[in-house]
């Protein structure tokens, strides 16, 4: 089932989120969580995907190890389209992910030691 996260979920998202090596602000988190702004998976009682956003920008996707390529990140991407036009930035790594859900994609390679970064906007959605 994918929801909007409550406030007493911040630490089994961010459990997902840091699980997954991302870096996130837990301050930042939880001010998403009061707008409405994290999407949550859950499954057998327990968060398995977790989606933060900032507007319509997805700042953070994550799902449990375990429970990877099941269609969770698909399902939590497609409730966040709901909402709107939806854009994303991301590192090369992850790039098929987001291409398998039409996601139009641009990478632009670092310079001088900074790492390649790519940013999307799911196709056959307005600016």
């Amino acid at each position: 089932m994918i929801r909007e996260a409550r406030g007493d979920e911040i630490e089994a998202v961010l459990r997902v989120l840091e699980g997954a090596l991302l870096e996130v602000d837990p301050a930042e988190v939880r001010e998403a969580i009061g707008r409405g702004d994290v999407l949550v998976a859950r499954e057998e009682g327990h968060v398995r995907g977790a989606l933060v956003l900032d507007g319509n920008h997805v700042e953070a996707i994550a799902v449990t190890r375990p429970h990877r390529a099941t269609g969770i990140g698909s399902a939590l991407i497609e409730r966040a389209a709901e909402r709107g036009p939806l854009s994303a930035g991301f590192r090369p790594a992850v790039r098929p992910f987001y291409e398998s859900l039409g996601f139009e994609i641009e990478c632009v390679e670092g310079s001088e030691g900074d790492e390649t970064r790519c940013r999307g906007r799911l196709a056959g959605q307005d600016s």
